[in-house]
């Protein structure tokens, strides 16, 4: 199990990371100024909407502009957070499982991380499918954020790790106590 759940950390490490990158430095041109942007990120924006027709990107529909404040604004900070608790191997991380809920702070990760999934499985997934615009190229770029956002929600169903141990490290939190 801890092979395991090794690849599905490095798995959601590299969707962590796009989210981190694409979300202030691609996604936000959506509602900030481009003047604000440097001249190569407005290319690579433009690069990327006329390679893969990305017509969410170039139209820029209301809905699209909302879901990018979204992700801007509360993914984009989450995603920075699991990063950190990856590499760090944090207990507090958001993938700790509702049986091992400690505070709302975990409540609120996983009621967020099921947001996005819901926002790119319902808003995004169904205009991509039903306006006839996406191509077979761009359905392929956004179908795994998809899949991903589904295994992140799976992984917070998940222990950290295989041992589960006090707080203090004294003793071990399922242990039996000792009878006088």
């Amino acid at each position: 199990m801890g092979v395991l759940l090794k690849l599905i950390d490095a798995v959601l490490f590299l969707f962590f990371l796009s989210i981190a990158l694409a979300a202030p430095l691609i996604d936000s041109q959506t509602f900030l100024p481009q003047s604000v942007f440097p001249d190569l990120l407005v290319d690579l924006k433009n690069w990327y909407t006329r390679e893969y027709g990305d017509y969410l990107l170039a139209e820029k529909p209301d809905f699209f502009v909302g879901i990018t404040w979204i992700e801007c604004f509360f993914q984009f900070p989450l995603a920075l957070l699991n990063l950190y608790g990856i590499l760090a191997q944090k207990s507090w991380l958001c993938f700790v499982g509702f049986p091992y809920k400690k505070s709302i702070l975990f409540d609120w990760c996983n009621g967020v991380r099921f947001q996005i999934f819901a926002h790119f499985l319902g808003v995004i997934t169904s205009d991509l499918l039903g306006s006839g615009k996406a191509s077979d190229t761009l359905l392929m770029i956004y179908f795994p954020f998809t899949g991903l956002s589904a295994l992140a929600i799976l992984r917070g169903l998940l222990p950290l790790s295989g041992k589960i141990t006090s707080t203090n490290g004294k003793r071990p939190l399922l242990g039996r106590k000792k009878r006088i």
